[in-house]
């Protein structure tokens, strides 16, 4: 990475930026730190973006509530140029206005035809209430009203008034209650529930409605009914007490209805074809705006010269990228047709460049996973280039079987052979994407389990002979017939040609079988993760050159490299050596099967100083000397925990003076004069701070460095005994897995294939559903997140504990696909 000023003129910022973001390859800095985000120079036209994005919004959810597609972008389209914004702004507006205009017409529209609606159902309901009323009688009705009490009353008999409207239908019993209670028992009302739900004009929602005819007398009681009204959002409209006349007005309001439905099916088609056409542009659009609003935003970043002619950033690059970053500012530059051309100076400086490892698709995966624990520090070595084969690998010793690994080798191949048109989906399921992203890490998990399936020999917990047995029986028919179970003397039963690949298949019906593969995979874990450690502490030495504290591959690689072999991998030898100095087939009885001994009791022996009595006519140990090398070996080991505990501090301490002595180097102003006097103090104030920051963090306190070393040095030799026994997991899981395989075939297939005819076909095709249905979820999902789990803590805290500090910060371009895409998932 290289940190660069780039000079561009004002007229070419923003074509040039644009390139940039294009190109994605630069990662700007902030230099107006301390200058809030409205006093910034491009702080207007980020406005303006904001209210074309507001204008974006209503259009597109107008777009959404008429359920229109919106289709998708072919071609991403390219930031429009100074000129292309402002008819890019107008044309917005007009669509805006255009679309908010058809919307008021509509609404303004609907609610007079829900008026109407509303009216033809008050008249055509109230016809009932009328006829009834005529059958009940007028003075019944007026004497159940009105109370005798003044002469005046008798004269007004038969004169009621009545007030006719719609009301919400869950608004009626507290409306029923409200007139009883103004009144005190002397309203008379009829209600009468529409059958069809109306259309909210401004929402679009369904409502339910219910006609009422509230009958009274007085005009006081009137001006009450008409409150209570007012309140409940109730519409009142006029009804004629004459039969004829409420048939003529009818008629009148069912004509302006259909006149009035005519004109709306016309208002909606005309806002249908406006929206389909806006619709074919939105996306353009909003591509467009995002990226004029990115590059105000980056402008934003820079700083104007003393002359404020020139505007200069400061940006991280990757060094490969260099010509490509020249190029989008000379293409940029062109592009306004600037006469003066931008260009782009390579500054000197002490901060730790941000880091940035180049992934394609296939390692992209692998890259998130070491991230996840870490960013590595800058020119760091890089662990996901080993965890593309260790990673599977170390997996499949866990979910070893040919069947399961088949399966996920299947789902992970199809999801890489359709990758396009699957990313092109872009699903909102979290779990789903998350299966996506690590296709390609499925995909080898797959097919090393199916490597690891061949070697255990292990197909849905069953074997196959494909290379014969190397067993065979050499007892008669009598005697397998009265036995039930019988030894197989490997001297006599055992023909010196091993199984091709792999376990033999004769071990599928031994009754020892769990006992001796217990003991094999035991032994394999042990060796695998032995040899993972010490790779992780060789890889130390690679960071210990870079970063030029080659005296640490002294003081620290060689004596942890020296503690772990002389033990663990002492002990990984005795395994070796022990399978081949002891057979059967020795003639010497104290290198017979009987006489071997174990390797985890030598190895407790030989931290000990303790030794075992052996069996008559056996050896202590394997070879002669065997002891005299263990004590050398627990000698020297501990030897080494000294060096590693005071090596490093006493060295810093010699080389403390000599370092005092010599004059410091400066890599003068970053910004050598060219920005203005104000800001130029600021930094060169702060950059002197920034160094002796650093270079107290370098000198710390001998006191400092001892508590530090000694906690490390601690933590290792613990780690060593910690992080061997944690790779048993490998052990333990593989046959988790191959037993817990076995019990699901023996208790739910085998129910099956007990039973012959029909009937044994139709308990095998339920069993067998019964089967592939915990084999899938059981066996392939649940045990290989288990097994992926596991995976993943051997390697962050075994493999890169080792040598991986993972305190850096990524590399985070200006990107216009990456900003598109974050936007899209926040979206």
């Amino acid at each position: 990475m290289a940190l660069c000023q780039l000079f561009i003129q004002p007229e070419a910022a923003y074509t040039s930026v644009s390139e940039l973001g294009e190109a994605g390859t630069v990662q700007f800095r902030d230099l107006n730190p301390d200058v809030n985000a409205f006093q910034r120079k491009f702080v207007n036209e980020v406005r303006r973006c904001d209210e074309m994005e507001r204008k974006l919004r209503y259009i597109e959810a107008e777009v959404h509530k008429d359920k229109v597609h919106i289709p998708a972008v072919k071609d991403m389209p390219r930031a429009p140029n100074p000129r292309e914004i402002i008819d890019l702004e107008a044309h917005l507006e007009k669509t805006e206005n255009e679309i908010l205009e058809l919307s008021h017409n509509a609404i303004n529209l609907k609610q007079n035809y829900l008026e109407l609606t509303e009216l033809r159902h008050v008249l055509e309901k109230t016809e009932a209430f009328f006829l009834a009323q005529e059958e009940i009688g007028i003075d019944s009705l007026t004497k159940s009203l009105i109370s005798d009490e003044t002469g005046q009353q008798a004269a007004n008999r038969g004169r009621l008034g009545f007030v006719a409207g719609v009301v919400q239908r869950e608004r009626v019993p507290a409306f029923e209650r409200m007139l009883w209670r103004i009144s005190r028992g002397n309203v008379f009302l009829r209600r009468a529930e529409l059958d069809k739900p109306l259309e909210d004009p401004t929402s679009g929602n369904e409502i339910y409605k219910t006609v009422f005819v509230a009958f009274f007398q007085g005009e006081q009681l009137k001006s009450r009914i008409k409150k209570v009204c007012t309140g409940f959002h109730a519409s009142l409209y006029p009804c004629p007490p004459s039969n004829t006349e409420r048939q003529d007005m009818v008629k009148g309001v069912r004509t302006r209805l259909e006149d009035l439905n005519m004109v709306l099916n016309q208002t909606r088609d005309h806002r249908q074809r406006v929206l389909v056409s806006v619709a074919k542009e939105l996306q353009s659009w909003a591509i467009m705006v995002r990226k004029m609003k990115a590059i105000y935003h980056t402008l934003n970043l820079f700083n104007m010269d003393v002359t404020q002619k020139c505007l200069i950033g400061e940006c991280w690059v990757p060094t490969a990228d260099l010509p490509n970053v020249q190029k989008a500012l000379a293409d940029g530059s062109n592009a306004c047709g600037s006469s003066i051309p931008s260009f782009l100076n390579c500054i000197e400086t002490d901060e730790v460049p941000p880091t940035f490892n180049r992934t394609n698709r296939f390692t992209r995966g692998f890259q998130t996973l070491i991230d996840a624990y870490g960013v590595a520090s800058y020119r760091e070595c890089n662990p996901a280039l080993y965890t593309i084969i260790t990673f599977p690998f170390l997996f499949a010793v866990m979910f070893g079987d040919l069947g399961h690994g088949s399966i996920m080798a299947m789902f992970g191949l199809w999801m890489v052979v359709k990758e396009v048109s699957l990313g092109a989906k872009k699903s909102t399921n979290e779990i789903w994407n998350i299966f996506f992203a690590g296709r390609y890490i499925i995909l080898l998990m797959g097919l090393f389990s199916m490597y690891t399936g061949i070697v255990y020999n292990d197909i849905f917990s069953k074997s196959m002979n494909i290379f014969g047995s190397a067993w065979y029986i050499p007892y008669n028919s009598t005697t397998l017939e009265h036995n039930q179970a019988l030894t197989l003397d490997p001297k006599e039963s055992y023909v010196n040609a091993p199984y091709f690949i792999g376990i033999d298949p004769i071990w599928q019906t031994a009754d020892n079988k769990i006992i001796f593969l217990n003991s094999y995979k035991m032994k394999l874990s042990i060796i695998f993760g032995v040899v993972h450690m010490i790779f992780g502490v060789c890889m130390s030495v690679v960071n210990y050159n870079f970063f030029k504290r080659r005296y640490s591959i002294i003081l620290e690689f060689l004596p942890q490299v020296v503690f772990l072999c002389l033990l663990f991998l002492y002990m990984v030898f005795m395994m070796f050596y022990k399978w081949l100095a002891y057979s059967t087939f020795y003639d010497d009885f104290a290198y017979s099967q009987g006489c071997a001994p174990s390797v985890l009791i030598l190895f407790i022996n030989m931290m000990l100083f303790s030794s075992n009595v052996p069996e008559a006519g056996c050896k202590e140990f394997m070879f002669d000397g065997q002891g005299l090398v263990q004590r050398v070996f627990v000698l020297v080991s501990l030897a080494c925990i000294p060096v590693m505990l005071l090596g490093k501090p006493l060295y810093l301490l010699a080389t403390k003076d000599k370092k005092h002595d010599k004059p410091e180097q400066s890599n003068g102003n970053v910004n050598q004069g060219i920005e203005m006097q104000e800001q130029q103090t600021d930094i060169t104030e702060a950059a002197p701070a920034k160094k002796a920051e650093s270079h107290d963090h370098e000198e710390e306190e001998f006191s400092e460095v001892m508590i530090h070393q000694a906690i490390h040095t601690i933590e290792y030799v613990l780690s060593t005994i910690s992080h061997t026994a944690s790779y048993l997991r490998l052990w333990a899981l593989s046959l988790a897995h191959a037993e817990l395989s076995e019990v699901l075939w023996n208790m739910v297939l085998a129910m099956g294939l007990k039973t012959d005819g029909y009937i044994g076909a139709l308990k095998l095709y339920v069993a067998f559903c019964f089967w592939a249905l915990f084999t899938l979820a059981i066996l392939v999902m649940m045990e290989g997140l288990s097994a992926f789990l596991h995976t993943l803590r051997l390697h962050w805290v075994e493999f890169m504990s080792k040598f991986y500090a993972g305190q850096g910060y990524i590399f985070q371009p200006f990107c216009f696909k990456m900003i598109l895409e974050q936007e899209e998932k926040d979206d």
